[in-house]
């Protein structure tokens, strides 16, 4: 069923620039003995990006085994028929402009639930995939919104059963794995992450409008993310190096940054979009194997490099 909202007027058009160089400030959640901050943006530490306004198209991007800045899929060919109508005036070729791209009208706050705990050894995640703290467009997108002339997204958020069981000490696989259509992980405000594919193989970002938190819902009311947005990361540099989620085999997600705060490119991580480092996991510091979301393609994972867990929300149908 569908979970209750309250929802006040947003803009509709462009700003994803603004969205990525000076995000909201948001409150997340607790998780697992280790408080997150609320980020927000302080004067004289907004960080260097790359230029948005030239970013690289992932179309064409998918391939049979781990290629670094690809998404290993498990399912890949012609696609069917979901997805954005139209391409955007943002769209030039082999590049997308972000800055341009329109955005999904409304601001609606969901009463979302997410609880993360340690239990026997492994982390227990529940909630309701709703988004807790960060607001979300209106959807269906309605036909006065500029942003129906490219995606007219018929589907409504529901909410949604979350119980999740990932190893707290995950181990690298022997060989990586597919990404699967639908989930493949789970952020820290409790919504799903999808890969960074549309229902056509192309890169969803770019093609299929989402709104100011560059989310939206897929057929069965699953609202998710096809990338990490600056709702979660902040904009200081400091913000950007935190825990932003876990993917299904339980190696977490950080941020666009690392330790030294550094902005991390695809050349600097390996084909699932990861590497080893040091990290703040549970209020402790540790060196361990973790992906990094980029402003790049694909994003946030190319594969995974542990095993997955089986996923909560099987998500046939539109991502």
């Amino acid at each position: 069923m569908g979970g209750s909202s309250t929802q006040s007027t947003g803009s509709s058009s462009g700003g994803a620039l603004a969205r990525r160089l000076a995000g909201p400030a948001v409150v997340l959640l607790a998780l697992a003995a280790a408080a997150v901050a609320p980020l927000t943006l302080e004067a004289g530490t907004a960080p260097a990006t790359p230029d948005v306004t030239r970013l690289p198209l992932g179309d064409g991007h998918v391939s049979t085994s781990p290629k670094r800045g690809y998404v290993y899929a498990c399912r890949r060919g012609a696609g069917r028929t979901g997805g954005a109508a139209h391409d955007g005036p943002w769209i030039h070729g082999a590049t997308f402009d972000l800055s341009q791209k329109a955005v999904v009208a409304g601001r609606v706050r969901w009463p979302g639930k997410v609880r993360f705990a340690v239990r026997g050894g492994r982390l227990v995640v529940t909630g309701d995939a709703l988004p807790v703290s960060t607001p979300t467009g209106r959807f269906p997108i309605s036909p006065s919104d500029p942003a129906y002339a490219y995606d007219r997204n018929p589907n409504a958020i529901e909410r949604q059963t979350v119980r999740l069981s990932l190893p707290l000490r995950p181990k690298v696989g022997a060989s990586p794995s597919c990404l699967p259509m639908g989930m493949i992980g789970i952020t820290v405000n409790g919504v799903a992450l999808f890969n960074a594919l549309d229902d056509a193989n192309r890169d969803a970002l770019a093609h299929e409008t989402q709104d100011a938190c560059e989310g939206h819902p897929q057929m069965r009311g699953i609202y998710h993310y096809h990338s990490i947005p600056p709702c979660l990361t902040g904009t200081t540099a400091k913000a950007q190096e935190r825990l932003v989620g876990y993917a299904l085999d339980g190696f977490p997600i950080f941020g666009p940054r690392d330790a030294d705060g550094t902005l991390l490119t695809d050349a600097d991580l390996d084909a699932c979009h990861g590497h080893v480092g040091w990290v703040t996991l549970r209020g402790r510091r540790v060196r361990t194997y973790h992906y990094n979301a980029t402003l790049e393609y694909p994003y946030t994972l190319g594969c995974f490099r542990g095993t997955p867990v089986a996923s909560p929300l099987a998500a046939p149908g539109r991502p």
